[in-house]
């Protein structure tokens, strides 16, 4: 087999027009060429939602605090990490089921000098709909070496609402 076999095109009976070969099963190499080509693109497809470009500045932006949320039949425990903040540089506001974090960070030195930095600042907002209603007078937030823990607990209607289900054999 020549490498010229492993071309996707051809010339047909000496004709100055290519033909591109379309049957998968007439070149192997050109299927696998196809599927690995796919794959890659399916992969770096989630770096468009929330991840900025490669070789872009990062910004924050949708994903930014990183959060962790656990949910039991009692509480929604919600946990972001904002590294570098301050209890009073963040703000938790509950309105119609929506938890949102709110705040800023600020650069601790003007460093005119400075040529690169991969630290984050600037304004952020995170918004995270619930779906059940909470007690909103027994919401306890806490903030510690900055980690902001929230615990919404469910109201007694959200928490009859869950029905269990039997499976059966």
């Amino acid at each position: 087999m020549s490498v010229r076999d492993l071309i996707p095109w051809g010339r047909d009976n000496g004709s100055s027009v290519p033909t591109v070969f379309r049957d998968d099963e007439r070149s192997p190499f050109l299927s696998l060429h196809r599927e690995v080509n796919r794959l890659f693109d399916d992969v770096f497809r989630s770096f468009d939602r929330g991840l900025p470009a490669f070789g872009a500045l990062p910004t924050f932006n949708v994903g930014w605090p990183s959060v962790e949320i656990a949910e039991t039949e009692k509480e929604i425990k919600v946990t972001a990490e904002v590294p570098g903040l301050e209890e009073k540089d963040v703000e938790v506001f509950l309105d119609n089921g929506v938890l949102t974090l709110k705040g800023e960070k600020r650069s601790e030195t003007q460093d005119k000098e400075k040529q690169f930095s991969e630290r984050f600042y600037g304004r952020f907002e995170r918004r995270i709909p619930l779906g059940v209603e909470v007690e909103e007078d027994k919401i306890d937030a806490r903030f510690r070496n900055g980690v902001l823990s929230i615990v919404l607990p469910k109201s007694a209607k959200a928490q009859s609402q869950v029905k269990r289900i039997a499976i059966k054999h």
